[in-house]
């Protein structure tokens, strides 16, 4: 049995155990999912937390920020994207010492979830197979499934699922939106270029020092003849960012990229609370440096 078989199989063990576990869900979801129906199946199918990777890509940003405006001498790879750390650990690994020194969103919410829920297990929903592969590498996450495998799920338990979200809207909870550090701005974590658009780098970089890159090939293509006037690359290994990670059904990009902007404009306009949201004194005192 491969290894993430294993992973799937003890994720759904400790489903049916109903073991309290956290949904750490990546925002590119939108490209397959609707939203806010994902929310009720998630709950539906036994899942006691749902926290969006958005406050975690909020403060690494602040991260790159800081980063970016202190140390000007130096060219920066972005390492929010595990496919291309592995192919720079691989092929590159004169580049290794680029990568910026900082945790990725999902380790960096997975971190933050083990300070406010010590007795869950956390399970990140991915688009791609690296980020298996990352979860596989940190002592945070519990389990990793991929947007086939939570289909899967989905159809696997159909009615039994829409019987539970039919007593969920009738109780009319508060349940409908995620748990935890929600935040909007960063929902276009999964576009292309994504990270550069919400970090406010255009207070840290001139014209020119800032790259955006996305698909494989074309990173490649610049790290064997790199800029030297290039201070920092925004890199993602699939065109398209993570909207067009491999686990993801809908091939149609402009089709994603619309359902990504209508999800941001529709979260601007929903309701709050004040525990919900993504304050960064809730994350004071978490270190979220990496060394690559």
């Amino acid at each position: 049995m491969k290894k993430e078989e294993k992973d799937l199989d003890s994720f759904k063990k400790a489903l049916a155990r109903k073991e309290k576990l956290v949904a750490l869900l990546a925002p590119s979801f939108i490209a397959d999912f609707d939203y806010p129906l994902i929310i009720y199946q998630l709950r539906a199918r036994g899942f006691d937390k749902i926290v969006e990777l958005t406050f975690g890509a909020k403060m690494i940003n602040r991260e790159y920020h800081k980063i970016l405006k202190e140390q000007k001498d130096k060219l920066f790879i972005s390492s929010v994207c595990p496919g291309v750390v592995e192919t720079i650990r691989n092929k590159y690994p004169q580049y290794r010492k680029n990568l910026i020194p900082v945790l990725s969103p999902m380790t960096a919410t997975a971190k933050i979830c083990r300070k406010l829920y010590p007795k869950h297990k956390l399970v990140f929903i991915s688009p791609c197979q690296f980020k298996k592969i990352e979860t596989n590498q940190s002592e945070y996450v519990d389990f990793a499934i991929d947007y086939n495998e939570l289909r899967k799920l989905f159809e696997e338990n159909k009615e039994e699922i829409n019987k539970k979200i039919k007593i969920l809207k009738k109780k009319k909870t508060n349940k409908i939106g995620f748990d935890k550090f929600y935040n909007d701005y960063t929902k276009i974590y999964p576009l292309a270029g994504g990270l550069s658009k919400t970090a406010h780098l255009k207070q840290v970089l001139n014209p020119g020092e800032e790259v955006k890159i996305d698909g494989i090939l074309e990173v490649e293509k610049f790290l064997q003849n790199p800029d030297k006037k290039v201070r920092f690359i925004d890199v993602t290994f699939c065109k398209g960012g993570c909207l067009g990670g491999p686990c993801v059904l809908n091939k149609n990009l402009p089709d994603k990229r619309k359902r990504l902007m209508k999800y941001l404009n529709y979260s601007k306009k929903e309701k709050i609370e004040e525990n919900k949201k993504g304050l960064i004194r809730k994350a004071e005192g978490i270190n979220f440096s990496k060394v690559y």
